[in-house]
């Protein structure tokens, strides 16, 4: 992670605009806040992956969160390319004065130079590949595949250069380690599964429990066991009789997969505006 905030922080001199790449499920928690230390002074465009998997509502308010806080941001599905179109249009006026001013100067026209960063995992790849219109970033359902830098050509009109998943050091709570770990920014050698899921249970719960009633086939009255009861009832639910580890594995990656629901896990409306993410 060291040498890919180096890199990043060597590259930042070659692009006109960051793209950070987060997921529309934990939109704040994924962001990261050494990149936007380190970025302080680019224009930058937060690109929402995996529109798909979240709450609809959800990411309404949070595109609504972002533009009062004149942060340009966008929804995407990278996998069906809804949204990815609105990329250029998006960044075109942020960057308009500072092309101008170098064609004014003499300077050739040239394409928006935009280097693209996030945690691993993201989807951050996938939505390169959708802009480039070809296979060109390597893409694959973990942590850190991108395990270099590449420029990538979108169009005439844009040029991107892609990096490895960066995550910080130290996360600030808990919350933000298991919400990193449930979405799948984590690799899943340095958590326990059980931990993750039993965090899960309880998001789901609070939000919106059918999709746990739907899934695994519960009733009112196991809706009312708590968390460890109902990862165990899930668990045999799923004829993995008390083995929970692996129960707490199925429940993790259904909710990854979306077969739970769709869900939002971080709530624009108890964010403070004076709120950096993850400090």
């Amino acid at each position: 992670m060291a040498k890919a905030i180096r890199q990043f922080e060597e590259n930042l001199s070659l692009v006109d605009v960051v793209f950070e790449v987060i997921d529309a499920r934990i939109p704040l928690t994924s962001q990261n806040p050494e990149i936007k230390r380190i970025s302080a002074d680019k224009p930058h465009l937060y690109i929402m992956t995996k529109r798909d998997l979240a709450d609809p509502k959800r990411t309404n308010a949070w595109l609504q969160y972002f533009a009062e806080h004149d942060q340009p941001a966008i929804a995407i599905d990278a996998k069906t390319k809804f949204g990815i179109n609105n990329v250029i249009s998006v960044i075109s006026p942020i960057l308009h004065d500072k092309l101008q001013r170098e064609q004014d100067k003499g300077m050739k026209k040239r394409p928006i130079r935009a280097i693209s960063v996030g945690v691993p995992n993201v989807g951050k790849s996938t939505v390169l590949n959708r802009l480039v219109n070809r296979r060109a970033a390597q893409v694959g359902n973990r942590p850190g595949v991108t395990k270099g830098q590449q420029w990538l050509k979108s169009t005439d009109k844009l040029e991107l250069l892609d990096t490895p998943g960066i995550l910080w050091p130290k996360f600030s709570s808990q919350e933000v380690a298991n919400k990193l770990a449930f979405t799948g920014a984590i690799k899943e050698s340095v958590y326990a599964s059980d931990d993750v899921a039993l965090f899960g249970l309880k998001e789901i719960r609070q939000l919106n429990p059918e999709g746990l009633k739907d899934r695994y086939h519960l009733n009112d009255d196991d809706l009312d066991l708590s968390d460890v009861d109902l990862l165990l009832q899930i668990t045999k639910k799923v004829g993995m009789r008390d083995d929970y580890e692996r129960g707490s594995d199925r429940i993790i990656q259904d909710f990854r997969s979306g077969k739970i629901g769709r869900y939002t896990l971080d709530d624009p409306e108890v964010v403070n505006d004076d709120d950096q993410a993850n400090d």
